[in-house]
């Protein structure tokens, strides 16, 4: 697996790129921002992903590694492969991705040269509960060491979809009063009885 690529690029063609690494060229396929701003001789190094077929090794290299991910989870929804992938990390930020999917709003993938309404809704559905929106992450701030984080793990574990845990919790959290949010427990109890009534709409997504 070549995880990265680091060299001096030798040729620029449309989304591709040939970068020189210890005296070997190797043609990597990139997003439109980063053929933008690469030229003839420049140092470049990027995160790179393998694809291997029956006829074909391709390279695929972004500037970030969450570009990288996303590219992976990407390709993993039915009916969209690496070329149709690198045109949506060509059109849309991780940013705009992660927003649209925890929006259920698969309008930004229609707008993508070789995305149709079908595999535009496919992304959203299949990508939701993977990707969370950074203002929601950030608001929160899911991960062990975070209250508002462990609800979301244990909302999660209960069968409620990774978005809706967390903008409920981030609600519940945002309205609750210093003691209430003491607890796992308490802040959990309180959730939990926001989305009560959606509990059968909602579980299990």
């Amino acid at each position: 697996m070549i995880s990265s690529l680091h060299g001096t690029v030798l040729h620029v063609s449309g989304d591709a790129l040939v970068i020189e690494v210890g005296g070997v060229g190797f043609s990597v396929a990139v997003t439109a921002d980063v053929a933008r701003r690469t030229h003839l001789g420049s140092d470049i190094r990027l995160n790179t992903s393998l694809i291997v077929r029956e006829d074909a090794l391709s390279l695929f290299g972004f500037d970030e590694r969450e570009e990288l991910e996303v590219f992976g989870l990407l390709i993993g929804v039915t009916g969209v492969g690496p070329k149709s992938a690198l045109g949506v990390l060509s059109t849309l930020s991780v940013e705009q991705i992660a927003t649209a999917v925890s929006a259920d709003d698969d309008a930004p993938f229609r707008r993508v040269s070789g995305i149709g309404p079908k595999t535009a809704k496919l992304i959203v559905l299949q990508l939701a509960g993977k990707l969370v929106a950074p203002r929601l992450a950030a608001a929160a701030a899911p991960g062990a060491a975070s209250l508002n984080g462990q609800v979301v793990q244990a909302l999660v574990g209960l069968g409620w979809s990774e978005r809706l845990a967390v903008e409920t919790v981030t609600v519940v959290a945002a309205e609750a009063s210093p003691a209430e949010r003491t607890t796992v427990a308490s802040l959990l109890r309180l959730t939990l009885a926001q989305l009560g009534p959606a509990r059968k709409e909602h579980a299990g997504g």
